[in-house]
């Protein structure tokens, strides 16, 4: 599968929000293909490089994602808001006429359906108080904490973590070993009945 890439100085879960904020010309033209296709673009961390001019390097892991809202800002940026879908792996990288980076990528497969027990009243009212902040872009997800794999992209999305520690969550292809690294951060997590 060929994706337009966007590097990025941060790691995007499964599920999970990115609010952007675009002025590049590369990136404004995919912003327009992706709205005018319905498809999907890939963010990943930035290995080596910057977010503007020349492209960076992308680390080799990372998420599609599809764009649910956007507007003008008062500045004149467009702003968006995307949503993260599945992860990907890169197996190779162009760049086109207009800098836009592009990955040939693999998807890589997220196990849905574990499903873990009540969680306790102390993490309920943790996510509670941050899925409702606004201007985070949580109003577009549905919320699901008795799910391995969107509990854990949560936590690992709002705990304070580094980004290399990010990346290596991300890169976990089990939802409970994602949640069992977590969980020395979050005494209130439950993994078992």
């Amino acid at each position: 599968m060929r994706v337009p890439l966007f590097p990025l100085r941060t790691v995007l879960f499964p599920g999970g929000p990115l609010r952007l904020r675009i002025f590049e010309t590369r990136y404004l033209d995919m912003v327009s293909r992706c709205l005018r296709e319905d498809s999907a673009f890939g963010v990943c961390l930035i290995r080596r490089g910057q977010e503007t001019g020349r492209p960076a390097e992308p680390h080799a892991v990372g998420t599609l994602a599809r764009i649910v809202d956007w507007s003008r800002c008062a500045d004149g940026l467009l702003g968006l808001v995307a949503i993260g879908e599945q992860r990907f792996r890169i197996l190779d990288t162009e760049v086109g006429a207009n800098g836009l980076l592009w990955g040939e990528v693999d998807l890589l497969e997220d196990p849905l359906g574990k499903t873990l027990p009540e969680q306790g009243p102390a993490l309920r009212r943790t996510l509670d108080e941050i899925l409702r902040l606004p201007g985070l872009g949580y109003e577009h997800i549905t919320r699901d904490e008795r799910n391995a794999l969107w509990l854990g992209c949560r936590l690992a999305e709002i705990l304070p973590l580094d980004l290399p520690q990010r990346q290596r969550l991300l890169e976990l292809d089990d939802p409970l070993e994602r949640l069992r690294a977590l969980q020395p951060m979050v005494p209130d997590l439950r993994l078992d009945d």
